[in-house]
């Protein structure tokens, strides 16, 4: 892919890893928009969007806060010419958000990565706007694949439940990672050790499930020995569908979450 522009408007924590990616995989002419941000290696930041040069139709990288970008959105028009493509993470702004602020010619991709993209093990889950061709698709996609893998959607209808799913979803892992250390240290292990054996043992299995084809069904069946003592731990978490239940309900409030954060950002 021959060298491109790159306008990254915030780089916080998911702008930076997405930079670091980017800085692994080929050269770019990155800008970033930040009042907050100091000098970063490999790119050049200003301020504000207005200290920008004139750009030849760059990838503009949408990702601040959505409570913020409804007051950048004007200010992010004159950008919106020529072969601009706009590219935003922000969970909640909508393709017609955008398109509203940045005119219907505008050539909008809107994504959700998650934070596994900080060590290049992120899954973005991604949808286009009207008249995104396949070049721009291309660029966007290249953008998104620096710090992981990449899926697009037909139905933007389904962002929120993949913010809800993939987005929301390390820390889930991480929560019953937690919990599964503390039952550790209920039994008499050290806490370092139980924190280790918890650690260890989500990083393994992700590893473990990125590494075949099997499904997550068999994974698990593969590690339940009949009358084993695995099969009364998970006799425990599915007695009532208790687990399913409550994975569902997690996964509902942080969809309408995502549905409320869309509503503050137009």
């Amino acid at each position: 892919m021959a060298e491109e522009t790159i306008v990254m408007v915030g780089c916080g924590r998911m702008g930076g890893a997405i930079l670091r990616g980017l800085e692994a995989v080929g050269p770019r002419e990155v800008w970033i928009v930040d009042p907050a941000l100091p000098a970063r290696p490999g790119a050049r930041t200003v301020a504000r969007l207005q200290d920008l040069p004139p750009l030849d139709a760059p990838t503009v990288l949408l990702a601040v806060k959505p409570q913020v970008i409804g007051a950048l959105l004007p200010d992010l028009a004159p950008l919106a010419r020529g072969g601009t493509l706009f590219l935003s993470i922000i969970a909640g702004l909508t393709l017609a958000s955008m398109r509203a602020a940045l005119g219907e010619g505008a050539r909008l991709v809107r994504a959700m990565p998650n934070t596994p993209a900080a060590v290049q093990q992120g899954i973005s889950a991604a949808v286009a706007g009207p008249g995104v061709g396949e070049a721009e698709l291309r660029r966007a996609g290249a953008l998104l694949g620096a710090v992981g893998e990449v899926v697009w959607l037909d139905d933007e209808g389904l962002i929120d439940a993949v913010t809800a799913v993939s987005g929301s979803g390390p820390a889930y892992f991480f929560r019953f990672a937690e919990a599964l250390s503390q039952a550790g240290r209920a039994l008499g292990l050290p806490p370092e050790i139980a924190e280790r054996l918890a650690r260890r043992t989500l990083e393994g299995s992700g590893a473990l499930a990125a590494a075949t084809e099997r499904t997550l069904a068999e994974l698990r069946t593969e590690v339940t020995s009949p009358a084993g003592t695995t099969a009364a731990g998970l006799a425990r978490l599915d007695a009532g569908d208790r687990l399913d239940q409550l994975v569902a309900e997690t996964v509902r409030a942080a969809e309408a979450r995502s549905r409320e954060l869309g509503a503050t950002a137009k």
